[in-house]
This record gives C-alpha cells, structure tokens and sequence, in this order.
C-alpha cells in the first residue's frame, strides 16, 4: 500500500487525495520568499513612517548605534518596541487562527469568534488593572482567560441538535465576548484610575509598547510555533475526517486539545504584548489559504509572515491617517474583518 500525498482543502471541506500540480509546488516556495521580502519592507516602514517622517539613512544609522539624535530616539524607544510586538502578535495571532480553524474544520473558528481576545483581556483587566498584580502575570491570565472563554464558546455552540456548525460557533462566539467585553466595561468603572490607559490598551494598539515585554514571552511563543508545525500533518489528516483520520493513526480528539491549547498559547502572547487585535486570526489563514493552497504547513509559514504585514500595515496606516493622533490598529483591523466576516459566514451558509 503506498502513501498519498493529500492536499486539504479549505476547512470543513473534505478532498479526494492527490499529487500537488507543478504550479502549486512554485507557489509553496515563491510566495513565503516574497512575503519575506514583503515582511522586510513593511518593517522598515514601521520605523521609519508616523507623525514624524525619517529618511531610511537616518533610521539604520539609529539602528546601527548612532546615538543622542532624535532619531535614534524615536526609532529605538518608540518605534522599534511596537515594530518587535507587532511581529509577534500578528504571527501569534495568525497561526492560531489556523489552528482554530484546522481543529474545528470551521472555516470562522479564530481567536475572536472564539471569545479568546476578549476573555484574555478580561483577564488581564483584572489582574492588572484591578488586582494591581505586575505586568509579567499578563500572559499566564490572558491563557487562563483565553482558554475559559474558547471552551465556554465551543460548549455552547455543542448544544442542539445541529451540533458544532459555523454559524453556531460563530455566534456562541460572539455571546460570550459581548458578555466579556460588558463585564471588562464594569470593572474599568470601578477602576477609573487605570481606565484610560486600559482601554486604549483593549481597543488593540501597537503604541507605547515596551521592549522588555517581548523576551520574556518569546520561549512561550518559540514553543507554541513548534507544537503549530508539528500539528500540521495531524490537522491535515483531521481535515480528511474523523474515520480518516483514525485510519491515518491520528487521534482526533487528542491532535483538537493539543491544537486548541496551542492556540490559546499563542493568542496569549498577543493579547499581552498587543491588546485584543480583531479579526487578524480569522483574515489571514484565509489568505494564505488562497496563496498556497490548503496543505496546514504551508499554510502556517505563509501565516507567520503575512500575520505580521497585516498588522504592521494597520499600525502604519492608523498612524497616518489622523495625524498628529493616531487610531488604533486594532479598530482598522475590525474595520476590514467584519465585511470579510460577513461573506465567509455567507459562503459557510450555503455550503452546509
């Protein structure tokens, strides 16, 4: 008996096994370079463009080491923090949309529909803003938040006859973060002290990051990236069906814990370095999708990139758009993910 080569499709869709064509094997290899390259320029963009503009000399010579400028001000304390946040948030974020949407074969599951962003933050109100405990006890509660919120979401959705379909998750989902979101609004109340300073933290920004903040979370975000790609052959088997996947010598039920705390993981680390981003979990594993086709682990290394770009793109564009102030990344991000909501649930729809 020889061994197929499967090409999963888009999630909750189930492929007959076949060879990849030539042309998707060139894109599989073509596209993560020319993210790369994408990667590289929106980078240098995020240090060099905002309220106040620098030429690309002026920006290296800052990052090289020239010091006592304002450039090197600006580029080194303001802009390189939320540039490295931005990097890993957006990467976090969109491999765990990946894994969501893997796990469930629903093609709405992410971190946001899921009620992850918002319980994460939840928590982080309350053990920053309310219980006054220090900043590096941000990622342990938005795990711990996450992770209730995501298993509340998919109970919910599991009742009914219908059982876990799209539009259930989706608006299981979106109960349990509007009810997240009004408790988060109560306590912040009560709080008014550290109110303002959270809330623009809860819209989703990449401003007044601190650099600090990043290595402690990487090990925790190295490792969630590891467990992501030894996931993929497992998720790709998962998408063929439970029957299937057990016929592959998979465990369905063991390879959905595993991805699903994965991705708590990993929208941990985002919601802590970054707040809760909208919708960049949902929208990019969806792109990648359409770039590379459906195989998971050319899915993850197109998302680790282009999870990055959408971000970073969203915290320029919100810099420069309403200067001298600035609007969060987070709200633009919203602002492209609900019409992309929109006609996903729409296709999801007729599909069942």
């Amino acid at each position: 008996m020889t061994a197929l080569d499967t090409t999963p499709g888009a999630p909750g869709t189930t492929r007959a096994p076949r060879g990849a064509s030539p042309l998707l094997r060139l894109r599989r290899v073509l596209v993560p370079v020319a993210l790369l390259g994408l990667l590289a320029l929106v980078g240098c963009l995020s240090l060099a463009v905002g309220s106040v503009a620098l030429p690309l000399g002026e920006v290296v010579d800052a990052v090289l080491g020239a010091r006592d400028t304002q450039a090197h001000l600006i580029v080194r304390d303001l802009r390189f923090p939320r540039t490295l946040a931005g990097l890993v948030a957006g990467a976090g974020l969109a491999v765990a949309g990946v894994l969501l949407q893997g796990a469930t074969r629903n093609p709405l599951a992410s971190p946001t529909l899921l009620g992850i962003t918002s319980g994460a933050g939840f928590a982080v109100v309350v053990t920053v803003a309310l219980l006054d405990m220090p900043a590096t006890y941000a990622v342990v509660a938005a795990f711990a938040g996450g992770a209730v919120a995501a298993t509340l979401a998919i109970g919910l959705a599991s009742t009914g006859r219908d059982g876990l379909s799209p539009i259930r998750l989706a608006v299981s989902g979106a109960l349990i973060s509007l009810l997240l979101s009004a408790w988060t609004q109560g306590l912040l109340a009560l709080n008014e002290a550290n109110a303002d300073e959270v809330r623009h933290w809860l819209a989703g920004s990449l401003a007044g990051r601190d650099a600090a903040a990043v290595p402690p979370l990487l090990p925790l975000f190295a490792l969630g990236l590891l467990a992501a790609v030894l996931l993929a052959r497992p998720l790709d088997a998962l998408s063929l069906g439970d029957e299937a996947a057990v016929g592959l010598g998979q465990r369905p039920g063991r390879v959905r814990a595993l991805a699903s705390l994965t991705a708590v993981a990993l929208a941990a680390v985002a919601v802590a370095l970054a707040g809760p981003i909208a919708f960049l979990g949902l929208i990019v594993p969806h792109l990648a999708r359409f770039l590379v086709g459906g195989r998971h682990l050319d899915v993850l290394i197109a998302s680790v990139l282009l999870g990055p770009v959408v971000l970073l793109v969203a915290d320029i564009l919100g810099r420069v758009i309403a200067r001298p102030t600035e609007i969060q990344a987070g709200v633009l991000t919203a602002m492209i993910g609900a019409p992309f909501l929109i006609r996903i649930a729409a296709k999801a729809r007729v599909a069942g």
